[in-house]
């Protein structure tokens, strides 16, 4: 079954919140508290920045945020629903990042995670990023991470 793209209108704000919070629960025990994202106004963020849904069979499978930041394009949020995880919608997620980048004519993307969130780390450095710097912000150890767009 494809997954289905679709911007969020300000109906969706509700569904992303509890996607989001589902895909980073586990993260809570290893980071002792909840991690960023989980946190957010999604109902702002659809308002604000470009969120994205990615829908499959019939479901909320995953949710991306972009955001235009001093740096250049943020992907500030990259969620899969548990339920969906391991049928390629991350990817799908990210290569839609990318192709969003590069239509709005930035060289480059970059995001950050968890210093924790090894398994993060590893996924994004497969894909092409590589880390550029570590900065604590909101409390939290980041690993900031950049990939040139071809």
């Amino acid at each position: 079954m494809p997954i289905a793209l679709r911007p969020a209108t300000p109906a969706d704000a509700a569904r992303v919140a509890t996607c989001v919070r589902d895909a980073y629960a586990p993260w809570i025990a290893r980071l002792g508290r909840e991690p960023a994202p989980m946190g957010q106004d999604y109902a702002q963020a659809i308002e604000r920045q470009q969120v994205f849904l990615a829908e499959w069979s019939g479901q909320l499978a995953g949710v991306l945020v972009l955001k235009v930041t001093d740096e250049g394009l943020l992907l500030e949020n990259l969620a899969v629903a548990p339920a969906c995880q391991g049928r390629g919608i991350g990817h799908f997620l990210l290569e839609t990042a990318e192709r969003h980048a590069r239509a709005q004519g930035y060289a480059s993307l970059y995001l950050y995670t968890h210093q924790r969130m090894r398994e993060n780390i590893a996924f994004y450095e497969r894909a092409g990023y590589r880390e550029y710097a570590r900065r604590e912000e909101d409390g939290f150890p980041r690993v900031f991470m950049r990939k040139p767009l071809p």
